[in-house]
């Protein structure tokens, strides 16, 4: 009952889940599709997939899709450009927005992108829209993406996501074309995977052209 109370669907209910739930990313190649992503449970069921800009033909901008059928957009991630004002800023941003049943766009989520190396700990924050929380920034992402060993943590200081490597997986690869990421219960998986969609094109991986 206390799980169930906790849940926080930022996407949608049906991406929360009342247990703790290990995923695998698979990279795709860009030679042969494009790149981007695929999400699968332990049974190597497909649950999301991320198309980048290699598919969409648009720079910064990429869709998180269902696993299902035919695959339905939950959401389009893209850089918001602001020009001057975004070159002066100490920021780039990112926002997520999920598609209603006519095909507007609400905005779900926003990550905020150090523009600098001045930044201290290069801390990058995500707020959520309605906002979880009174602070600026709902959740906050500690660690190095590129090196599979990050988490994100909420404004309580818990982490609802891990993104890993098992050991027995870096032993045989030494890329990191797979890696399994850890969501605590009640935590929109959906979500996370926006964020992880948008920490790979961040840092030139998959999703980029």
């Amino acid at each position: 009952m206390g799980t169930r109370a906790n849940m926080i669907p930022i996407i949608n209910k049906t991406y929360c889940s009342s247990s703790q739930v290990v995923l695998v990313v698979r990279r795709r190649p860009h030679v042969t599709n494009g790149g981007g992503f695929v999400v699968t449970d332990c049974n190597q069921k497909v649950i999301f997939r991320v198309d980048g800009c290699g598919i969409l033909g648009t720079k910064d901008e990429l869709i998180l899709r269902d696993g299902d059928g035919d695959g339905d957009a939950l959401l389009l991630i893209r850089r918001k450009k602001g020009g001057m004002v975004e070159a002066l800023s100490i920021y780039k941003k990112w926002k997520g927005y999920t598609f209603d049943y006519e095909g507007s766009q609400k905005l779900v989520f926003s990550l905020k992108e150090p523009n600098s190396c001045l930044v201290r700990n290069n801390a990058m924050k995500i707020s959520t829209e309605p906002r979880v929380s009174n602070k600026d920034w709902d959740f906050t992402i500690k660690g190095y993406f590129p090196d599979r060993d990050c988490s994100i943590i909420n404004n309580k200081g818990d982490i609802v996501a891990q993104v890993g490597v098992k050991k027995e997986v870096q032993e045989l690869m030494a890329s990191k074309d797979l890696y399994h990421v850890v969501v605590k219960p009640g935590i929109d998986q959906a979500f996370v995977f926006g964020v992880i969609a948008t920490l790979d094109y961040i840092y030139g991986e998959s999703t980029r052209c």
